[in-house]
């Protein structure tokens, strides 16, 4: 853990999210750093508020001992985000010895789909049914892949023939190894909506920072396509996310957003500790009743966030500052830093 009192450094990896993290650590005074792939500097070096940069050959040396130690050496705190969540297994992220911002615990939590179910569910969270076997699929479902795979693989089946189907051709592209490494969940048919919310143990208050949806390709692109064609063509939908929306709800429906996410908070504190300091993200569907089905969470930043950098029509309730998500982090590092409680905020 970094207690030092040296001035910290706050980094992350060259991807998802990485210019709102490292533009708001800027904002609020840090010294910034990004693992970046050398095939992807290009892009980074083009702007002035990265102050370093450790080129890497693949994002998973960051668990190499020459990494970690210049991450030490500048007093370092890692912000996770999805690609860290995709690209390395559980067990790498829990013995990452680099002060973590947030609760490295629960990302096992967002990476696993029994327990994610079981943590929403002890959120009393309402949840689409999962779906235990191909042979007991009787109505449409959406096939997942597990982790953070940004909607890659997903397909639609509507009963054990099309199941199959699917999986063979994601096993021919060797996207996955077997049927085992699907899962299955009901189909929730509305609008697709993603709440993020900032968990601060500091105060012991949460915040709605924004909301988004996702524009996913090729299913968002189908609707442009006259239905006799779309026979025509047989045109297979897909899931792979390509950006995100902006989106504000009704002000009838935020009592219960709030709500949501305190839920959550507390049932992470019961069962995995620290609990949800920082950003989270409840993903869910609104139905033409208005009623929420949560069927995903990110224990951690998402690049829905990206839309926000000076901040949301949310953000503006509670801030006079331009507020993104990766400017809220810092500051929380900052306060804590002060406070002497950087052990509230990380792992």
């Amino acid at each position: 853990m970094a207690k030092s009192t040296r001035k910290l450094t706050i980094a992350t990896l060259g991807s998802h999210c990485s210019l709102q993290v490292l533009k708001g650590a800027k904002d609020e005074g840090f010294r910034t750093l990004l693992v970046c792939e050398k095939r992807r500097l290009g892009l980074y070096l083009r702007f002035g508020f990265v102050d370093e940069i450790i080129e890497v050959d693949s994002l998973k040396e960051v668990l190499s001992e020459q990494c970690r130690k210049r991450l030490r050496n500048t007093n370092s705190v890692l912000i996770p985000h999805g690609t860290l969540v995709s690209q390395m297994k559980s067990d790498e992220i829990e013995k990452i010895d680099i002060p973590i911002f947030g609760n490295k615990w629960i990302l096992r939590w967002e990476a696993d789909r029994s327990l994610k179910e079981k943590l929403m569910r002890e959120a009393g969270l309402s949840t689409p049914r999962s779906v235990k076997s191909k042979d007991d699929i009787n109505a449409l479902c959406i096939v997942k892949l597990h982790g953070a795979a940004g909607g890659r693989g997903y397909y639609l089946a509507w009963d054990r023939q099309s199941f199959e189907e699917g999986a063979k051709k994601l096993i021919d592209q060797k996207t996955i190894r077997s049927e085992n490494d699907l899962y299955i969940q009901e189909f929730i048919r509305g609008v697709p909506v993603y709440l993020q919310y900032f968990y601060s143990p500091l105060t012991g208050q949460l915040e709605l920072l924004g909301i988004d949806r996702r524009y996913e390709s090729d299913i968002d692109g189908i609707g442009r396509i006259p239905a006799r064609q779309q026979l025509g063509a047989e045109v297979e939908p897909s899931y792979n996310v390509i950006g995100n929306i902006p989106l504000v709800l009704r002000e009838s429906l935020l009592d219960e957003v709030y709500k949501m996410g305190e839920n959550f908070v507390r049932a992470a504190e019961r069962l995995v500790s620290p609990g949800m300091p920082g950003p989270f993200c409840l993903e869910g569907v609104y139905d033409r009743e208005g009623k929420f089905t949560t069927f995903e969470f990110s224990a951690r930043i998402v690049a829905g966030t990206n839309l926000y950098l000076d901040g949301s029509p949310y953000s503006g309730l509670l801030y006079d500052d331009p507020m993104s998500m990766g400017r809220r982090i810092a500051r929380e590092v900052k306060i804590a830093s002060k406070k002497g409680k950087l052990d509230r905020i990380m792992t």
